[in-house]
């Protein structure tokens, strides 16, 4: 953490300052009330330790002051004067803890411990109540196919170990949902579990995020920030899309993967981190080694171990349940009382290939739920591309022989097989080409 000791007494300053950053903390000593609020504006503090007889100020009364500058402050009072009723004061006016003079350094490390823990469960209070207000589906890591049991049983026995993960598959295939499920069957599972969307800022903001920074280490940075590096402490750090990171930054990340070791924005100090990295992607990252835009000595750090999500066309026994958990959330979330979907309905889901995989089917469910006046879905809910039977879809306007190009053939072939195909594997056979031909000429056609 980072420390603010407040004591008019060089020596003691001195001394309190040795023990803290003998702890491992960073810290800053200042002499009066106001060096530490000019502190506080300039800086981010986790804890203070504030003597309650400053030279020509009252402790008590520059507690307010400091918890009003940062909310978040736990401050701790010490004082050679220690009384019942200025304890009980000290206290009522917002101070984490009270320790008389002179302490120990035990005492001191009890206070910390105490802080720190307190730090972490409201950090999880934090998280779960953002997690509550997002308003999502409860996770469901049931499944019917054997592909997928050996996903989640392989997940759940790394889960205990600190090894680095690497997620692979399509984009909607739940990467998110099993890393986040890891993290909750890990020993890191009290501490907190920090998303960074590669995709989602530019280059220099994206390094800030990440790592943090310094104020005036960039046009806009007006303060500082630690970045999710500093808040997935003791946690699980989660790169969402890290097929999308910029060149620049992959050897910071591959420092921090090697060393544990990294730096703030426009800031020479190295810090240390503690930490759990898991990574996923939907995109093939060999193939961006070949061409140049992912290192490949990053790319062998975070492929210890790689999961691969199937798509949901794979696992269409799942389908049902998945279908059915999501309707009970959307009809709730809508106030409706509905039971399930029609017959007609089931087949219509079953026969479409789902190129969005399992965001797709959500919103394709919450969509009928919204639009439907009957105790069920019908077929008539769904979009319309569910209402077309084969017979009527495109494949019946696209005859050999016929007045259509060799491409438009090749696709619509490809896209009768993977519709037929059990797997990708499955329909790369069949084509005779290999996977990642097949995988390249599908999100082509946007499948």
């Amino acid at each position: 953490m980072r420390a603010l000791v407040i004591d008019d007494e060089d020596n003691l300053r001195r001394t309190t300052t040795a023990l803290l950053e003998g702890m491992g903390h960073e810290v800053v000593g200042v002499s009066s009330g106001a060096a530490a609020l000019e502190q506080l504006d300039k800086f981010q503090f986790d804890v203070a330790f504030l003597d309650l007889r400053l030279k020509g100020e009252n402790g008590l009364e520059v507690l307010p002051a400091l918890l009003k500058n940062t909310p978040s402050l736990e401050v701790v009072v010490f004082t050679a004067f220690a009384t019942f009723e200025s304890a009980v004061e000290a206290m009522r006016r917002g101070a984490a803890d009270y320790v008389p003079k002179p302490f120990t350094p035990d005492q001191i490390r009890q206070v910390l411990a105490k802080i720190s823990k307190m730090r972490k469960l409201q950090g999880r209070v934090n998280e779960l109540e953002a997690r509550v207000s997002s308003v999502v589906p409860d996770a469901d890591l049931a499944t019917s196919e054997p592909a997928m049991r050996r996903v989640f049983d392989m997940a759940f026995r790394v889960a205990a170990t600190p090894a680095t993960l690497l997620l692979l598959g399509e984009s909607g295939t739940g990467k998110s949902v099993l890393a986040r499920a890891i993290h909750d069957n890990s020993p890191q599972k009290q501490n907190r579990f920090v998303t960074v969307a590669c995709p989602s800022l530019s280059r220099e903001l994206l390094e800030s995020e990440l790592f943090g920074h310094v104020k005036g280490s960039f046009t806009g940075a007006v303060g500082e920030t630690w970045g999710k590096v500093a808040a997935a402490e003791g946690g699980t750090l989660f790169l969402d899309e890290i097929g999308e990171l910029p060149i620049e930054i992959q050897p910071k990340l591959l420092r921090l993967l090697q060393e544990k070791e990294y730096e703030r924005v426009g800031e020479a100090k190295v810090r240390c981190a503690n930490l759990r990295i898991i990574a996923a992607t939907n995109r093939h990252l060999e193939q961006a080694v070949k061409e140049g835009r992912f290192r490949e000595d990053l790319f062998y750090r975070i492929n210890v171990i790689a999961l691969h999500m199937p798509p949901l066309r794979e696992r269409m026994a799942d389908l049902p349940r998945i279908a059915e958990g999501y309707l009970r959330f959307c009809a709730a979330q809508c106030g409706k009382k509905m039971g399930n979907f029609s017959p007609e309905a089931e087949q219509a889901l079953q026969r479409y290939s789902w190129p969005g995989n399992l965001r797709e089917l959500h919103n394709v469910v919450e969509r009928a739920v919204i639009l439907s006046n009957g105790p069920q879905i019908e077929v008539s809910d769904l979009p319309e591309r569910f209402n077309r039977s084969p017979d009527n879809s495109q494949a019946s306007s696209i005859q050999l022989g016929g007045n259509v190009s060799l491409e438009e053939l090749e696709n619509e072939h490809l896209r009768q097989v993977l519709r037929k195909a059990t797997s990708l594997e499955g329909a790369a056979q069949t084509l005779g080409i290999d996977t990642t031909t097949l995988y390249r000429k599908r999100k082509k056609l946007g499948l």
